[in-house]
């Protein structure tokens, strides 16, 4: 029998070896606010030394949204260059969190992962997903906003610097048997056979040696750690003139009008 401990914000239930985390605002297409973000962190911290752990499943509520990154809400609040850094720097406290969890991690993506929701998917060891999910971070298209140093260096050692090159710059939107073909997904299943595939997958991945998955996991992670530290171009981005009508354009429903200033 598992347990299951119950916020407003996230669930996390416990079934043997595997945790699974729901982010529980499927109002809000599960955006990731102030809230999402200390109870993620603390959840990491709580399943980070657990030894009996060997997988952790990772979704959002209502089945229509994964997790669409940041709540944009709380941009209204935020006044300057340096606010929006700081925030980088605590989400980036939390991909570094989800990262180095020993256990294997699983995005469960039902619908669509955008902007910060595919981030999130993509540090997961393993991206699973209902055939008609969508994937992008259509940055270029709405808000003027950028990736944070990391997230460049992850998203290239996932896909390659070309794909993510042309995934930032074209704003694509890909389907879900393209992202697959991209490295984006591992497997693509019909939604009616979604929880049976995963309850599969995850009986099998609890069955291989922890201490061989934990080196595997480190090692990658390490392969990527020494990205750039400067925030030089993320300051000039989050400066612009740009950004700002970005979130006003997203917030009031309209096309933005970029002058690149």
């Amino acid at each position: 029998m598992g347990t299951m401990e119950v916020t407003e914000v996230v669930r996390l239930e416990r079934h043997g070896a595997v945790a699974a985390i729901t982010v529980n605002r499927p109002e809000a297409r599960n955006a990731v606010n102030n809230e999402v973000r200390t109870e993620l962190l603390r959840i990491c911290a709580e399943l980070a030394d657990d030894r009996d752990l060997r997988v952790v499943t990772l979704r959002g509520a209502g089945g229509k949204t994964f997790i669409s990154g940041a709540d944009l809400k709380e941009f209204e609040q935020l006044k300057s260059a340096q606010d929006f850094i700081e925030m980088s720097r605590r989400d980036e406290e939390l991909y570094s969190a989800i990262e180095r969890l020993p256990a294997v991690t699983v995005a469960v993506i039902e619908g669509h992962a955008l902007g910060g929701g595919l981030m999130l998917a993509a540090l997961c060891d393993l991206r699973v997903c209902t055939a008609d999910s969508k994937f992008g971070i259509p940055s270029a298209r709405s808000l003027s906003n950028c990736l944070s140093p990391g997230m460049y260096a992850r998203l290239a050692a996932l896909i390659g610097h070309g794909r993510t090159k042309e995934l930032l710059i074209r704003a694509l939107v890909l389907d879900a048997e393209s992202a697959k073909a991209w490295g984006l997904v591992t497997d693509v299943v019909e939604r009616e056979a979604l929880e049976e595939h995963l309850a599969a997958l995850t009986v099998e991945l609890a069955g291989f040696a922890p201490v061989t998955i934990w080196a595997t996991k480190e090692a990658m992670r390490r392969l990527v750690a020494d990205y750039p530290r400067d925030e030089d171009i993320m300051e000039r981005v989050l400066n612009s003139e740009d950004f700002r009508e970005g979130i006003e354009a997203f917030l009031e429903k309209r096309p933005p009008v970029w002058r690149n200033r």
